[in-house]
């Protein structure tokens, strides 16, 4: 017997009659057809995407460029599609909107050097064919297996050129930034088989990501230990950041011990940022892309390194860390270091020159700076010593790549949470092992973003 449901539905059927569902049913086919008239305008059909893409994979601006590209002629070059490749990519940060926007100075983000990249044209473009770099391997003959061998003697090319450090008979290991090569330096001078992590210090005021970065991975094998000056034991390894972030006054090792060991970061020392007064030679020194030639999206640091064991226990951890370093990225930063020297040995009239170009308008904005302060009275900058230049042959001062501001005001008590009320994003003190008072303010952004925070600087009264 069928359940009182089925009878029920089955009664309802008979009450309404077949010749009503029947024309139930022809008004609703009738209204179906009506609105698929209406379709054509409001549904467009997209074209199949294109070979490794989907539809939910395209953004606005890729199908902008790839319509683009369907217009031009079919003959382009391969460097024309390599720059409209490029230019699909294409970010650096952001810029300010308006007077009242936030201007962001807490990173030493080199966008300053854009405008004379832009001037070089294409002396500095490479185009990577697609089956071109794809093994793991540079130079297997090498201790350091992946490193381009273009890029190292381009490397051993431009410290000669400025004699900012001896580079021949030294070991280079290339890592992503001078971050990692941090990292491996660490892990490279730290004991195994240590019974406590080796201290690591450096003099205050220290770069705000050495203590981050040192206690990251809270290793086993370091740990950090703080200020250099009131460091009280036999093993340790000392970091010093010469011209130092953050003040951008040179600096020296202070711990003096053979069982200790020390790595010094030069990646400010360049004509740009102070004058070159000697080569450096220590064991292990420490350079980056990023503040040398301002290109930090390429990720690209170097290390000069004298002894052999250390240097291999530097790329060893590289690699299980990150299995080498983009060849790319090498490859690139090998043209850009070949432009800056060219610069210089195949003198051109009408080209600029990097290290003028980024002393010039570093000169230009402190002197900015400088006279902003002076006249509000409520902040101070260090003052730095002149030197002798060795690479330019003249006696110049420093022009650091960062501003190191103390308030003077009561009122301004924490320099950074001061700034802040008036739009300006900086580093506090605290984050590099000293007081509020103080705060670190980048100089190396575009001239828009730099021109708006001399403006807004000069409004607080």
């Amino acid at each position: 017997m069928a359940p009182p449901e089925t009878r029920k539905g089955r009664n309802l059927v008979t009450g309404i009659g077949f010749g009503a569902l029947f024309a139930i049913l022809a008004i609703s086919l009738a209204m179906n057809v009506t609105l698929l008239g209406f379709l054509p305008g409001i549904y467009q059909p997209q074209p199949p995407p294109q070979d490794g893409q989907s539809h939910s994979q395209t953004c606005p601006a890729l199908a902008t460029d790839q319509h683009h590209d369907q217009e031009k002629p079919k003959e382009a070059t391969q460097l024309d599609r390599a720059k409209d490749e490029t230019s699909i990519s294409f970010t650096s940060g952001s810029r300010p909107a308006s007077q009242g926007s936030i201007i962001n100075l807490d990173h030493g983000d080199p966008t300053m050097f854009e405008s004379f990249w832009r001037s070089t044209g294409e002396d500095a473009t490479i185009v990577i064919p697609g089956w071109q770099m794809m093994s793991y391997f540079s130079d297997v003959t090498n201790l350091c297996w992946f490193l381009d061998p273009e890029f190292a003697k381009q490397i051993r090319r431009l410290h000669a050129l400025v004699g900012n450090a001896v580079a021949e008979d030294r070991h280079i290991v290339v890592g992503t930034g001078s971050t990692q090569l941090f990292q491996a330096a660490l892990f490279a001078l730290s004991p195994s088989d240590a019974l406590q992590p080796t201290p690591v210090v450096s003099t205050v005021p220290y770069y705000s990501s050495y203590p981050a970065v040192t206690d990251f991975l809270r290793s086993g094998l370091f740990r950090w230990a703080g200020d250099a000056n009131n460091f009280q034991g036999k093993h340790y390894i000392e970091l010093v950041c010469s011209p130092n972030n953050p003040d951008g006054f040179m600096k020296e090792a202070v711990l003096k011990s053979d069982t200790g060991t020390t790595i010094h970061d030069l990646a400010y020392y360049w004509p740009q940022y102070t004058a070159i007064t000697k080569p450096a030679d220590h064991e292990i020194m420490l350079f980056t892309v990023s503040k040398s030639t301002g290109h930090a999206g390429t990720r690209l640091g170097w290390a000069l390194v004298k002894d052999q064991e250390i240097a291999k226990r530097m790329t060893k951890f590289v690699e299980l860390n990150s299995i080498g370093v983009s060849k790319d990225s090498q490859l690139r930063a090998a043209k850009i270091l070949k432009v800056i020297s060219d610069g210089y040995e195949i003198p051109n009239p009408g080209q600029p020159k990097l290290f003028e170009f980024g002393r010039n308008l570093l000169r230009q904005r402190w002197e900015r700076l400088r006279e902003v302060v002076r006249e509000t009275g409520i902040f101070s900058l260090p003052e730095f010593p002149s030197a002798h230049c060795t690479f330019t042959g003249s006696t110049t001062s420093s022009f650091p790549a960062f501003a190191w501001v103390k308030c003077e005001w009561e009122e301004a008590e924490d320099c950074a949470e001061f700034l802040k009320k008036h739009n300006i994003l900086t580093r506090s003190g605290k984050h590099f092992g000293v007081g509020i008072n103080h705060a670190r303010v980048s100089m190396l952004d575009r001239d828009e973003t730099f021109d708006l925070f001399i403006q807004r600087l000069a409004s607080i009264k």
